[in-house]
């Protein structure tokens, strides 16, 4: 920003179509600039920084990389503290439920196999009400 302050300004010759004359006439006042010059030197500036961003191989700006960087890494923390939770809950309930069952290794097998299964094809939509169905209904 310095370098911008220190350096003097100059008048450039440019031929421009009057259809995008009239769309910075009309977006200037939009983004707050004082004039069409401060606008197309914006944009000019913007324009520079996607070149360059791409030639890098870098879809985003490294400011709005940094963000979603910083928004993805608090989104996988809290799914970590979740799935830890989750599966707290269900190792207790694992316990519960082996303490009170007569099944064999082989069944247990069985199961497992019929579960994968059921898991694939209903694409994870299992609920309690389902199997309690399913198990009475043998």
């Amino acid at each position: 920003m310095n370098e911008e302050k220190s350096e003097a300004k100059r008048q450039y010759h440019v031929w421009l179509r009057p259809s995008t004359i009239d769309q910075s006439d009309t977006l200037f006042r939009i983004e707050n600039c004082k004039n069409r010059s401060e606008f197309i030197e914006k944009a000019i500036r913007f324009y520079c920084g996607y070149i360059l961003n791409n030639k890098e191989n870098t879809l985003l700006p490294a400011a709005v990389s940094s963000v979603m960087e910083g928004k993805l890494e608090g989104f996988e923390n809290r799914m970590a503290r979740l799935l830890f939770k989750l599966a707290v809950e269900q190792a207790m309930m694992m316990h519960i439920i082996a303490c009170d069952t007569d099944i064999d290794e082989v069944q247990l097998d069985q199961l497992r196999g019929q579960c994968i299964g059921e898991v694939k094809r209903t694409n994870g939509q299992i609920s309690f009400k389902d199997a309690l169905r399913y198990q009475k209904s043998l």
